[in-house]
């Protein structure tokens, strides 16, 4: 029997990459270790749990495990259980932005667990995975100081969640390198799509133009390198896979960066009566842009299909079906 391992498994992206390694047979069966944690207020009238959804279809071949990916006792018990070919590790803190959010947390959720699974998996007697892939994100990068960014780009995040991300890239090149597991970094950026439930701002964007409420647009040039979340799937897995990604980071993102005014007019184009007003930027947020993925594309052959209409198109589609509170006539 051929694993993988996803933490985070039921995770908005985790359960993206779960069903791409399914559908093109790479495992026989994928263990998500999720700790059934929600990020935002379940109480706000909008939220709705994806979970089922996330897997539906592919019950039968996914084992759920519970528990908390920084605990060295739960890491080595599903270690030692199922010996996975592939580990991808997405368990943390899911956006840089959230109520409450500390440096503590987003440790313990980033860095301590990376250092235990990379640790757990060098005291293992005969057994290395066939590749560790950790997921960071653009937020690592700070400021561009270029219109595109490639992996080159200077790393200087000037908030918690970059700087332990980056300090989770830094474990795994340094525990990756002494314990021989062959490991592969990959940075995403401003992931959109359907099942997404921990507020980020397409989701923002897409329920209130559902609602008929006005969105605010954080600043008029911002821009954002949005990339579907079908893509990032793809993206991951491939990096998986590829002998030519050991050891290497890649951009995994559309690769072109678009305003935050783009994907509401994209949204305009569903719902015709949409309002919106442009108001300051956000000043917590970096200016980021374009992420190179020149990179990803000839080591690996990644290449999006989702440009910003079709994604969000698809994204609305998806809510319209499957929300409980937006009437599927509008």
């Amino acid at each position: 029997m051929k694993y993988a391992l996803i933490t985070g498994g039921l995770g908005f992206i985790g359960s993206f990459i779960a069903r791409k390694l399914l559908e093109e047979d790479i495992v026989d069966t994928v263990v998500c270790l999720d700790h059934y944690g929600k990020y935002v207020n379940p109480t706000r009238p909008e939220y709705t749990d994806y979970r089922k959804l996330r897997v539906l279809g592919i019950q039968d071949r996914i084992v759920v495990e519970r528990g908390e990916a920084k605990y060295y006792s739960v890491l080595s018990r599903i270690l030692n259980r199922y010996r996975p070919l592939y580990i991808i590790h997405l368990a943390a803190l899911p956006l840089a932005k959230l109520d409450n959010l500390n440096a503590e947390e987003a440790r313990e959720g980033t860095v301590e667990s990376t250092a235990n699974m990379l640790e757990v998996i060098g005291q293992m007697d005969g057994y290395r995975p066939e590749r560790f892939v950790y997921t960071s994100s653009s937020m690592v990068y700070g400021d561009f100081i270029s219109e595109s960014a490639t992996e080159e780009h200077p790393t200087r995040p000037r908030e918690i969640y970059g700087t332990m991300k980056l300090a989770g890239e830094i474990v795994t090149q340094g525990l990756g390198r002494y314990y021989g597991i062959p490991y592969t970094i990959i940075r995403p950026s401003a992931v959109y799509g359907p099942t997404d439930m921990n507020r980020r701002v397409s989701q923002i964007f897409i329920e209130k133009a559902f609602k008929g409420e006005k969105i605010q647009v954080n600043g008029a040039d911002e821009k954002l390198d949005f990339t579907y979340v079908k893509d990032v799937a793809e993206g991951f897995v491939r990096a998986a896979i590829h002998p030519k990604a050991v050891g290497e980071t890649f951009n995994i993102t559309y690769g072109e960066a678009q305003r935050l005014l783009d994907f509401v007019m994209c949204l305009k184009n569903h719902f015709g009566s949409l309002q919106y007003e442009i108001t300051e930027r956000d000043n917590f947020r970096p200016r980021r842009g374009t992420l190179s993925i020149k990179k990803a594309r000839s080591l690996i052959g990644f290449s999006p299909r989702y440009g910003l209409p079709e994604g969000v198109k698809e994204y609305v589609e998806f809510i319209r079906e499957n929300h409980p509170l937006f009437n599927k006539s509008i």
